[in-house]
């Protein structure tokens, strides 16, 4: 990178973060926390503080949820039509503002440019795709089988919907949650996560600019998260909660759902297999497990958590593995180059650390990596890890960072096996020439989604979700606005009678 670039990305920097609003978006307008208090926004790179935000309180949260109530009736009356158009300006002035956005991903969560720059084109596509869909809710009219009634099934929206979001994605996971809902015609109270509320409260000053109304969209970051949701969640007036995040909080939050029979859908952890089956093409494993595992730093529910491989394989796939690992290169995500970014925080870091050094412990072999490098920033570098026994915490935790843990096996059924050995079924990958095999394994395993001979496969017009604890409902695709639409079924007398 040279000096030129670098005091560019300092200057670009300072003029991203004295544009940005930071406080609580509430009613179309910025606004202190009732407290006056604030919270630092750090750079994982370094440590430092980038910015404060206001720090929502359990007040300012209902008052959120006020505004959005209020806005709620007019919101849903709003033409398809016109809330479409919206969402298309939307996505249209989120693409142009890419670069604004992808320097602050970076900045706040750690992941090196060229991948926020794809999260913003990623998260854009959602509002695109929920514009369409906004104006395609079904409906539909027909004859009782009886023939003495006829039938109207239509849909309204479900209304207020309280959204969680992660860190990880801070774009991505915001427009996956607040297309549909506009889209389905519900107002929204966005909580961002602690660690990166700035992208949020950058997508709060495009929704506006793109003709959202005062109060359908309200974005509350705070430090408090249990005590500014939970109020939120024993209102009568909120209807939906949508979480992204951890299987434990996500039970929590079920259970405080439960008093108001809220919609829920929840998109919660992931264990994922990675699965290379005796006939696969090992050079395509290998390029599906790069993706799998290293983008966003391994911090994705979706990322490859345990790499099952055939014994024929095992050592082919290692080798190639750890040679295309060595090319990764670690480093602060605004430094050109740089491939692996800083995990978002110490705590992070010190997880992902002690599941290496607890899998060591269990007898696994470390091939590259495994060591916290010294200076400032959450680094950790990409490890390969091979051998570790059945008790290792990283065969049943996620990692959420850059380790690879490689296992053999020998036959289909031990895959099977060892693969739906955990209580999560977000995501699988399978690496198989066979097409035979693949849909084999499509129906065997105790998954949600997988990708075949695929390490990436999320997209907005697929549904994106889980099976067992990993998850209800779906985001993307059609379903994702069904999440935000309820049912409504009309009797209509005989016209004959």
């Amino acid at each position: 990178m040279t000096t030129t670039t670098a005091q560019e990305i300092t200057r670009r920097t300072e003029t991203l973060l004295g544009s940005l609003n930071t406080g609580l978006y509430i009613d179309g307008a910025w606004r202190d926390a009732s407290s006056g208090r604030r919270f630092a926004v750090e750079d994982p790179a370094t440590g430092e503080v980038l910015t404060t935000v206001a720090d929502a309180t359990a007040d300012d949260a209902l008052a959120a949820l006020d505004a959005a109530h209020r806005a709620q009736a007019s919101w849903a009356r709003t033409a398809p039509r016109e809330r479409s158009e919206i969402l298309r300006r939307a996505f249209e002035t989120v693409t142009a503002r890419a670069d604004d956005l992808a320097l602050l991903m970076t900045l706040e969560m750690g992941k090196p440019l060229a991948e926020a720059r794809a999260e913003a084109t990623y998260g854009a596509e959602f509002l695109r795709w929920f514009a369409e869909e906004a104006v395609r809710t079904p409906g539909r009219y027909s004859i009782a089988p009886d023939g003495r009634s006829r039938v109207l099934v239509t849909k309204r929206p479900v209304g207020p919907s309280v959204l969680i979001t992660p860190w990880n994605f801070p774009l991505a996971m915001g427009t996956r949650k607040i297309g549909p809902a506009l889209a389905a015609g519900c107002t929204v109270v966005l909580k961002p996560a602690r660690l990166t509320p700035l992208t949020s409260l950058l997508l709060a000053d495009i929704l506006a600019e793109a003709g959202v109304p005062a109060g359908v969209v309200n974005v509350i970051p705070t430090s408090q998260a249990g005590g500014t949701t939970g109020p939120l969640l024993t209102d009568p007036r909120t209807r939906k909660l949508s979480f992204t995040g951890s299987t434990e909080v996500g039970r929590h939050l079920l259970a405080a759902a439960a008093d108001q029979v809220l919609r829920t859908s929840m998109e919660l952890g992931g264990n994922a297999p990675f699965l290379v089956l005796e006939d696969a093409d090992v050079d395509a494993a290998v390029a599906g497990a790069m993706a799998a595992k290293f983008r966003n730093g391994g911090e994705a529910c979706t990322a490859a958590n345990r790499f099952l491989v055939h014994s024929s394989l095992v050592e082919e796939f290692t080798e190639k593995l750890v040679a295309k690992v060595r090319e990764i290169r670690l480093g602060p995500g605004v430094q050109e180059g740089v491939t692996l970014g800083a995990l978002v925080e110490e705590k992070q870091r010190s997880k992902v650390a002690e599941l290496v050094d607890d899998a060591v412990a269990n007898g696994a072999r470390v091939l590259l990596g495994g060591t916290v490098p010294d200076g400032p920033g959450w680094f950790y570098p990409p490890t390969v890890l091979t051998g570790a026994g059945p008790r290792a915490r990283l065969h049943r935790e996620e990692i959420f960072g850059p380790v690879v843990s490689i296992t053999s096996f020998t036959t289909e059924e031990e895959a099977v096996t060892m693969a739906n050995d955990t209580e999560l079924g977000l995501i699988s990958f399978v690496f198989a020439r066979s097409l035979d095999t693949g849909l084999r394994m499509a129906e065997v395993l105790e998954t949600g989604m997988l990708g075949l001979n695929s390490g990436v496969i999320s997209n907005p017009a697929a549904p994106f979700g889980g099976v067992k604890q990993s998850g209800l409902g779906r985001e993307g695709s059609h379903e994702g606005i069904e999440e935000y639409l309820e049912t409504v079924y009309v009797g209509i007398a005989d016209p004959y009678a």
